[in-house]
């Protein structure tokens, strides 16, 4: 099998619901956190006792990113704290590969700060993209603001690609291919490059990063993209796309696509504010939504009312779900969360939105929704989880979960799973009507999603990995 078929096959099956292994974030293409297909899964595990903790794995001292499992591995970002090499030292972005059965190490990539510092690289906070696998090859953006092709075997079956990785010691990565984009396109990463890519028919797509300077007034290059597509197998840069108006902050969120009308779409959410539809083939622009109010002020500091988009667009049903907010060190503000219909061209800023929830009804955000069976779960900044209409957008219920989240809902085996920064997982049932099922207490912060696969519940905390099952 050719990797073009694997890539359809894996495909396939995402959408068709029969694959046990969830590869990258969002598990399909859409980026809708919800899993068909696992049963039994836990709700009532204690990590102080052990009880239903299948095993846990020591992580860097910050986590963010999410776990994706793939043919008996389990792949996740975070710093080098860790120091699963003891001859690796000091401040760096790993991706950590342990086996899926027991979580033993199998391998890292392991990539240097960039010299900048904090305006490019901030301290400490490793590597957040998730990574997507398909088939022997995964892909993932570095902290360093590269695209990156590796094997899914690191160097356990020879050297296949680079011949120059700067670490090639036993249990390090075999790096097929990386790309510079801050050396080859001039993109300026504005605290850190943290996308998760999307892979689909042989092409990587990516959301660079590109943003503001350190004083936060000016974009080094104004040509630089937001959004590119590499040749997954070779790493050739096909397209890129940079959005047109002023890019307020930075660019941290993540690529998704629908296929509507039998043509696929590439879901950017731009540094500007706008949603942008893509032709995946050229990157030429189908359609663009303004997801801020006409009247909408930005203000350094958050202060204002105009916002990013860092959550990730969910399709499903021809409708893009998305939210807009802003870095979470600014705090709470108006926020807004839209249903934008997919079949249209141009600007549709006046006409594509299906339903909208904003001032009073919706504070910003950075999370992904979850849409399944006529209901939309999405959290806010602020800690209050809503359970929403697909058709209206009124809201079935809420629940206060008295914390803020960064993190999004996965629904999954009936269930409602939600992680928080005081480090509770929240459960509900998933249902039209509040049924709050249990509280657990992680110990501390969770700051990514929760992922289920192969009967298994995958928890990240700030510094462990838990592979939960039920007993």
């Amino acid at each position: 099998m050719n990797f073009h078929q694997t890539t359809l096959l894996c495909a396939l099956l995402a959408i068709a619901g029969q694959s046990a292994d969830w590869p990258h974030w969002g598990g399909g293409s859409g980026r809708n956190m919800i899993n068909t297909v696992e049963k039994n899964l836990p709700d009532d595990w204690d990590v102080k006792s052990g009880k239903s903790v299948k095993w846990k794995v020591k992580l860097g001292s910050l986590t963010y990113g999410s776990a994706v499992v793939a043919d008996g591995r389990v792949y996740i970002g975070t710093n080098n704290e860790a120091h699963l090499d003891p001859n690796v030292k000091g401040d760096k972005g790993n991706i950590v590969v342990v086996a899926e059965k027991d979580g033993s190490f199998l391998w890292q990539a392991v990539h240097d700060k960039l010299s900048a510092g904090r305006v490019n690289d901030w301290p400490h906070q490793g590597i957040c993209s998730t990574p997507q696998v398909v088939g022997d090859r995964l892909w993932y953006l570095s902290n360093r603001c590269e695209a990156t092709c590796a094997d899914v075997n690191g160097f356990a079956d020879q050297n296949d690609g680079m011949t120059a990785e700067t670490y090639t010691a036993t249990g390090h990565a075999d790096v097929i291919w990386s790309y510079d984009m801050i050396e080859e396109l001039g993109v300026f990463p504005h605290n850190l490059a943290t996308s998760s890519p999307l892979v689909d028919d042989g092409i990587v797509f990516l959301i660079t990063g590109n943003g503001v300077d350190e004083g936060h007034l000016n974009i080094p290059v104004n040509s630089a993209p937001s959004v590119v597509a590499f040749d997954a197998k070779t790493g050739e840069l096909l397209w890129e796309f940079a959005v047109e108006e002023r890019i307020l902050h930075g660019q941290w969120s993540s690529p998704s696509m629908g296929i509507v009308d039998g043509q696929k779409q590439i879901y950017l959410p731009g540094g500007d504010g706008w949603l942008y539809a893509l032709s995946p083939k050229d990157g030429k622009l189908i359609w663009k939504f303004n997801c801020n109010p006409p009247d909408a002020v930005w203000e350094l500091g958050g202060y204002g009312t105009k916002n990013n988009l860092i959550a990730t667009p969910v399709f499903a049903d021809n409708v893009v779900y998305i939210g807009v907010g802003q870095d979470p060190e600014h705090g709470v503000g108006i926020g807004h969360l839209y249903a934008i219909n997919a079949k249209g061209s141009g600007d549709i800023t006046k006409t594509g939105a299906l339903w909208h929830r904003g001032n009073d009804e919706f504070g910003r955000t950075i999370s992904t929704a979850s849409v399944l069976d006529g209901l939309v779960y999405i959290a806010d900044i602020s800690g209050i989880l809503y359970c929403l209409d697909q058709k209206t957008g009124k809201a079935h219920w809420s629940h206060d979960l008295k914390s803020a989240v960064w993190g999004s809902t996965m629904v999954a085996d009936g269930k409602v799973y939600i992680g928080d920064e005081t480090g509770k997982i929240n459960i509900f049932a998933h249902a039209k009507t509040k049924q709050h099922i249990r509280t657990i207490d992680m110990r501390e912060t969770v700051y990514g999603t929760a992922t289920a696969a192969n009967g298994v519940l995958y928890i990240a905390t700030k510094t462990q990995l838990y592979a939960i099952a039920a007993e």
